[in-house]
């Protein structure tokens, strides 16, 4: 097996950065998730409410990002790291963290693109929010913005079976490509759904060792088109025929580091040799 692509999402529910090699820290890749866009409640905002995030294209550089958007001047936002400290939840039903508000310039430029008001703030200590799914890793472990864990890993052979059922029901939007389930590591050389198998395991991609922690269950996002925020039936209606495991639509698995010592080697390269170690 071979680690065939790489992705971060800078904002959380907004385009992704395609990469050829990323560094692991303890709560996901670099650079992934530090910022998240979120309403007057401090709830974050995501595909599941405004498709429109799929048109935001930030772009990281030192200290800071560059939002990008059709149409839109690009606005540069610098890391608040002295900005006003306010509590917001990735879901309403999930704990609070701390995190830092970004200038009220990018809420404007955020609000007025996606047509209403919202916030943007940055996790700047990414070490305060724990795993949600505290019963299956260790309690000391930790999470960015993202949902629950800290990397999505998705199979290619996976997608290639989905999308042979997908053209077997005679889906015209067939064949639906592997963005559609943003995940952060593709693995390719597994057979299709392998990845099944590997919950609770532990996995070696390049230097870096993961456990498999759980099983992805999908959501509304994966029926969203990527590229133009365009939202359709699939893959959730075939996933719902094929894929349903303990009531959830599964498509993936949660991995979570497992810190190295000081020093050891924590950068993952596309190409990279994928293996299980248990």
């Amino acid at each position: 097996m071979r680690l065939v692509s790489l992705h971060t999402y800078p904002v959380k529910g907004c385009y992704r950065r395609d990469l050829p090699a990323a560094r692991v820290e303890p709560w996901g890749l670099a650079g992934d998730r530090r910022w998240m866009i979120v309403d007057d409640d401090g709830i974050g905002v995501t595909q599941r409410q405004l498709t429109g995030l799929v048109a935001i294209r930030p772009e990281p550089r030192p200290g800071g990002l560059l939002l990008h958007a059709a149409g839109r001047p690009t606005l540069a936002v610098t890391e608040p790291t002295d900005g006003e400290q306010v509590a917001v939840r990735v879901f309403s039903n999930l704990a609070a963290a701390p995190a830092r508000r970004a200038d009220p310039a990018a809420d404007d430029w955020l609000s007025r693109l996606l047509d209403r008001k919202v916030r943007l703030v940055w996790l700047g200590d990414p070490s305060v929010r724990p795993i949600p799914d505290a019963d299956l890793v260790d309690p000391a472990d930790r999470v960015s913005f993202a949902d629950g864990y800290p990397l999505l890993l998705a199979n290619h052979a996976s997608l290639d079976a989905l999308n042979a059922a997908l053209a077997g029901s005679g889906d015209v939007g067939a064949p639906l490509p592997m963005t559609r389930f943003r995940p952060n590591v593709v693995v390719g050389g597994a057979a299709p759904w392998a990845e099944d198998d590997w919950t609770g395991r532990r996995l070696r991609i390049g230097p870096v060792t993961f456990l498999v922690a759980k099983p992805c269950g999908r959501c509304l996002v994966t029926t969203t088109d990527q590229e133009t925020g365009v939202r359709g039936r699939e893959p959730l209606r075939t996933l719902a025929k094929y894929r349903r495991i303990n009531r959830q639509l599964v498509f993936g698995q949660n991995l979570v580091p497992v810190t190295g010592p000081p020093g050891a080697p924590d950068t993952l390269t596309v190409g990279d040799p994928v293996r299980l170690l248990d």
